[in-house]
């Protein structure tokens, strides 16, 4: 730690050597990894060719924000690459636009779209958290002022349950999980758009995304990828893991807490959200 706050700090080869050795011997030992990781371990080298296997090729569009993309100083209005990259793609959609976000706060170009969209026949769903399973009571606020004018609107929403049934085969992927399981959240953001064309990165639904922070993902058009990651959100969507926002979802939650959205909801804040 002292090294860390002096100047021309130099390490010689034999102390990274030192350091390299205790690392091994550290890894070595049975006792400081779980079963399941060493075994994945062990077997990093016959992975290789079902990684090969499963790697697809094609392309790939890279989209970021510029850093400071908001310049106005008394507005929200910034906007950015990211945004205006998603808001194409839901232009060329012609049959479906599947989305996943941990926060659901439209703002009224994001609603102008899905309006669109519908009016053309597409089929828009939109998985995002329930009240029950949200880490953000303040984004949550600004979509259950929403939530009642997006399902008018047409559009479809499911909320993930805090005890999805799936939880079980997630819980296994980390190795010494609490006794007690935790309250699941959602926290991935992606969009399918016809079936055929994928979008993975940090692009939350929400006025935060659209115009203040620095977002970046990937457009993927390969009809292989785009179905993985359509499996995967409708799988996050079936009953047993999601409640359909028309079930009135809130009503599976403490009172208190639904107090306390209340209360968030009275301020004015959906810019910021």
């Amino acid at each position: 730690g002292i090294g860390l706050m002096q100047k021309h700090v130099e390490v010689d080869g034999a102390e990274i050597q030192q350091v390299y050795r205790e690392l091994h011997d550290y890894a070595r030992a049975p006792a400081n990894l779980a079963p399941e990781v060493r075994a994945a371990i062990e077997a990093a080298p016959e992975s290789f060719q079902r990684i090969s296997d499963e790697m697809a090729w094609g392309k790939v569009e890279f989209i970021h924000d510029v850093p400071g993309k908001n310049g106005k100083r008394f507005s929200l209005g910034g906007g950015g690459s990211s945004g205006a990259a998603l808001a194409a793609l839901v232009r060329e959609a012609k049959d479906e636009v599947l989305i996943q976000s941990p926060y659901l706060v439209v703002s009224s170009k994001a609603r102008a779209l899905f309006e669109q969209a519908i009016a053309r026949g597409v089929r828009v769903r939109i998985h995002t958290n329930s009240l029950a399973s949200t880490d953000n009571m303040q984004a949550f606020s600004g979509y259950r002022n929403q939530r009642g004018g997006l399902l008018k609107l047409g559009l479809e929403i499911f909320e993930y349950k805090p005890d999805p049934a799936n939880r079980q085969t997630l819980l296994k992927r980390a190795s010494g999980g609490p006794s007690e399981p935790p309250v699941f959240a959602l926290h991935a953001k992606s969009m399918v758009i016809d079936g055929k064309t994928a979008y993975i990165g940090t692009f939350n639904l929400d006025p935060r995304s659209e115009n203040l922070n620095t977002e970046v993902g990937v457009i993927v058009r390969d009809p292989g990828v785009a179905a993985r990651v359509h499996a995967a959100i409708e799988a996050d969507m079936r009953p047993e893991n999601s409640w359909p926002a028309t079930d009135k979802p809130d009503r599976y939650v403490p009172i208190t807490k639904r107090g306390r959205v209340r209360l968030w909801q009275l301020l004015p804040m959906k810019p910021v959200l």
